[in-house]
């Protein structure tokens, strides 16, 4: 006998979505989380005395409104408010680029009459794209099987609906939306602009924890999947949540147990309970055992199929996949304490441009080289690096009169080379992406007063993003829609009877959305009606 009808492990923000979804339709849901706070990667912590700040995820935009509706975020004190201007780019030259409503196109003009001209197209462009994607975000893609029965049928069905809404695109639409799936962001943005800080614009959305080159086949896509996000209303705004990242996973806690689900911390999973081809439960560190009738998991699809569940419980065919599952995002993350805001040559003072996405990396080759120099040498000569300051949007981060920033810096080594252990380089690494954003607004070290820093390594062991990997899996085409995690299970359901999938290495893939969690729920919901009516 079942003590829960579910069990989700991991109470990340898509745990808690599907546990809201399925406990506010009846079901008993017990989540697990080895962690001491729920949340996964999306929390606000002190991580220097008097100072608070979302520690790994760190920015909204991605997050569905349809879930924060359905959930009733606002109502258990979740309040986002739109960045004042949403990217700025210094050039080591004095130029910059500051993006935003009533912004962009004076900006750029500033740079190059031939970009202003087409940068309002090119947008457009993508914005009709990224509606299609909205589109696919709330529902399972069409899933590959094999044979002929209901399941055929409900599949046929999605795919007749996928190519319904892909069908109300014009033909040369449909190209461009081809190009975004297999082309490099490189190419595509050298044919349309001319300027430096234009293209990385755009690049750096291409690059954002995708460990490749912007001219990599592919990294187009990256890009787009950055740009179908929304603020309030907004459509492709970023935004800050009053409290960090943190106030979203709580909101989503305080949901999912308004309708009873029990959540569990500081008791991770180590294996996943099989019985006769089916998931029947989890064993937890302690020892404890949790039986249910649903397994989801929110971790890591690797993680998963590698070290919670038997071996010898699965196909060999699924094993040896998932143990090749790519990942890893170069990803180094930073969080620092500072006595005052920074003043960048390109733009002294403070202003608008503060409260912006701040990112240094002022051309694509600058990215391109980059990344080279981390798979040589294990992390870039110079980094690119996004600095991000919240607490020019939210005072309760920081005492009054000082801030806090993130720093999200892009191509490092997940596995460092020739032996080396981050352990013994986090520091050095540290150091130097503080003086690159040192070298773009001189006196930034020195208004350092404290600091976390956390290498792909920290951010494995910290949230279990395997090689820090902040998508759960990298947004190739061979692992993306009916691909992810694999052809055949892009449905939420694993290769295991009752087993499920609900996290980033789902459909539609990383950043704090809570799509996978909602449309993992639809599916447990489905297959639990069919059998108990």
């Amino acid at each position: 006998m079942s003590d829960h009808d579910v069990v989700i492990i991991g109470a990340g923000h898509n745990g808690l979505t599907c546990a809201a979804y399925l406990a506010m339709a009846g079901l008993r849901v017990k989540m697990v989380d080895r962690r001491s706070v729920v949340g996964g990667a999306a929390v606000t912590q002190e991580f220097h005395p008097g100072f608070r700040n979302s520690v790994a995820s760190y920015t909204v935009s991605l997050l569905n409104p349809q879930i924060i509706a359905d959930l009733k975020l606002h109502e258990h004190g979740l309040r986002i408010v739109e960045r004042k201007a949403q990217n700025f780019l210094p050039s080591p030259d004095g130029s910059y680029l500051l993006t935003g409503e009533g912004r962009t196109q004076a900006s750029v003009a500033k740079l190059s009459a031939h970009d202003a001209e087409r940068i309002g197209a090119f947008s457009q462009q993508l914005e009709v794209i990224a509606d299609v994607l909205r589109a696919f975000v709330l529902r399972a893609p069409p899933n590959v099987v094999q044979g002929f029965g209901l399941g055929t049928i409900s599949e046929a069905i999605n795919a007749l609906g996928t190519a319904k809404i892909l069908n109300e695109l014009t033909i040369e639409q449909q190209r461009i939306l081809l190009d975004l799936f297999t082309c490099s962001a490189g190419e595509m943005l050298d044919d349309v602009f001319e300027h430096d800080l234009v293209k990385a614009l755009f690049g750096f959305d291409a690059v954002v924890g995708n460990y490749a080159s912007p001219y990599a086949a592919g990294s187009a896509y990256v890009m787009l999947h950055h740009a179908f996000g929304e603020v309030n209303g907004k459509k492709g705004v970023w935004g800050h949540a009053i409290g960090g990242m943190g106030a979203i996973t709580q909101a989503m806690a305080a949901a999912a147990r308004s309708h009873g689900v029990e959540i569990t911390l500081g008791n991770g999973v180590s294996e996943v309970l099989v019985e006769r081809d089916r998931a029947i439960g989890v064993v937890l560190e302690n020892g404890e055992t949790i039986r249910a009738k649903y397994v989801i998991s929110n971790v890591n699809p690797k993680l998963l199929y590698t070290r919670l569940t038997p071996a010898d419980a699965l196909p060999t065919a699924f094993r040896e996949r998932m143990a090749n599952w790519r990942g890893g995002s170069g990803t180094f993350r930073m969080n620092v304490a500072l006595s005052e805001l920074p003043s960048f040559t390109a733009l002294p003072g403070t202003g608008d441009h503060l409260t912006a996405g701040i990112i240094i990396a002022p051309s694509l080759g600058y990215m391109e080289r980059a990344w080279l120099d981390a798979k040589q040498d294990g992390w870039s000569k110079q980094p690119i690096v996004e600095l991000l300051i919240p607490s020019t949007l939210d005072d309760s981060l920081a005492p009054a009169g000082q801030h806090v920033a993130s720093l999200f810096c892009q191509h490092v080594a997940p596995e460092l080379p020739g032996g080396m252990a981050w352990d013994d380089h986090r520091d050095t690494v540290a150091d130097l992406m503080i003086q690159t954003v040192d070298s773009y607004a001189p006196g930034f070290r020195a208004s350092v007063i404290g600091r976390q820093a956390l290498s792909p390594l920290d951010l494995e062991r910290d949230f279990g993003l395997i090689g820090g990997d902040i998508f759960h899996g990298a947004l190739s085409l061979n692992q993306l829609f009916s691909a992810r995690p694999m052809l055949g299970h892009a449905d939420y359901r694993g290769p295991l009877k009752g087993l499920y999938h609900c996290g980033s290495g789902a459909h539609p893939g990383g950043g704090v959305t809570g799509a996978p969690g909602h449309n993992a729920a639809k599916t447990v919901l489905r297959d639990h009606r069919s059998l108990f009516g």
